[in-house]
């Protein structure tokens, strides 16, 4: 079989959520199933540590992929030449984003379909608007689909009516770089971000659907509450900051209490994560929510939304809250701060927890769907 992977976002230094995910299934399919070929096409030239074995053909179409009329260019009227040129028998993309005039069988992937429920986060109209066009077409037209999900798979077949039997969960994992540090690792890397201060940690978009205007409320009523000297470390990049986000930052009385990171390597992270009171992740929306499993991993307690998919992948090893309720944020925050017993069972917790989200276990169930759409000639 010859399989055709949309490789595009699998960018050197820079891979964010589907990034990773295309690298750790890929990687493990790719070595696992040496008698096939596998053809990945990246929009500019790859980097060697992407090629993962002698069964892998890299290919650069020479042609960005960063605008919707760069997409519809690149997706309907380049890409079909190359599945055709290479002789292809399926194509696999891990972004959502396929060919509509390519005979091909092809294997589709959608992590969520947040822009249904929450189009007006997406800033950009042209973006918005081939969201909302196109992708309904692309779930339609996929031989087969697959999604991080039971609640994606639900969220799937009520908005655009897809068939059960036509879409399979494949699940997110912690990155690898997440693990237990020893005390003294932990301890110096406290001291360093917050002089030994206890700390309430957020990685991800600073962005209006990952509800940091409620927890910054939160923090503020946590404050009042405890009069502790605890801290909240932001990680990630401050996009979107202008305008509400900025005002209600500005408004708290404990804002000097809040530590902004920027963007940090996994392995910064990490750091975070084993010295942390908790991961206070209290998103509006997610397909899956990657940073519990990377807190789980890490030894981290959770506090985190009891919406969409997130109780799917915390299980019994986290403190849920209503994200629309900054109160409800507060008070689990001041569980997790007041009991030290707590943290240590959820800690327990979300080791046993973690286990069910492994990428071998993924990249099989990945495998199993190629399968399918290659059968679905």
């Amino acid at each position: 079989m010859r399989i055709a992977v949309n490789t595009r976002l699998l960018l050197h230094n820079k891979l964010e959520g589907i990034g990773y995910f295309t690298l750790k299934t890929m990687e493990r399919v790719v070595k696992n199933n040496p008698e096939h070929e596998f053809i990945f096409f990246y929009d500019k030239k790859p980097y060697h540590e992407f090629l993962f074995a002698e069964n892998v053909q890299a290919v650069t179409i020479p042609f960005p992929t960063r605008h919707p009329v760069l997409w519809y260019v690149y997706f309907n009227l380049i890409l079909p030449l190359y599945l055709k040129k290479y002789k292809v028998d399926v194509f696999f993309s891990p972004d959502g984003y396929i060919p509509l005039n390519s005979p091909v069988p092809t294997l589709n992937t959608f992590h969520d379909i947040n822009y249904e429920h929450n189009p007006d986060y997406i800033k950009d109209w042209g973006h918005r608007k081939y969201l909302l066009h196109y992708f309904p077409i692309f779930a339609k037209k996929s031989s087969h689909l697959v999604t991080v999900s039971e609640y994606s798979k639900t969220d799937l077949m009520d908005f655009y009516d897809i068939p059960d039997s036509k879409i399979d969960v494949v699940h997110n994992a912690a990155n690898e770089l997440y693990y237990v540090l020893s005390e003294q690792e932990s301890e110096i890397a406290k001291q360093q971000l917050t002089h030994g201060k206890d700390y309430f940690y957020y990685v991800g978009a600073v962005h209006k659907r990952k509800n940091l205007v409620n927890l910054f409320k939160a923090f503020d009523l946590f404050k009042d509450k405890t009069a502790s000297e605890v801290k909240l470390v932001i990680v990630g990049t401050r996009k979107n900051w202008r305008g509400e986000l900025e005002t209600v930052f500005n408004s708290l009385k404990h804002k000097r209490d809040i530590i902004f990171t920027g963007r940090l390597e996994a392995k910064n992270i990490n750091k975070i994560a084993n010295g942390a009171l908790a991961l206070t992740f209290v998103s509006q929306f997610e397909g899956f929510g990657i940073p519990i499993v990377e807190a789980f991993a890490a030894g981290c307690p959770v506090i985190t939304s009891n919406t969409t998919s997130m109780p799917e992948v915390g299980g019994d090893a986290a403190i849920y809250c209503d994200p629309f309720l900054p109160q409800s944020i507060s008070d689990a925050m001041e569980m997790i701060f007041s009991s030290p017993s707590l943290r240590d069972e959820l800690r327990e917790k979300g080791f046993e927890q973690n286990k069910k989200f492994n990428w071998d276990k993924s990249a099989q169930l990945l495998w199993n769907s190629i399968q399918k759409t290659y059968n679905h000639r």
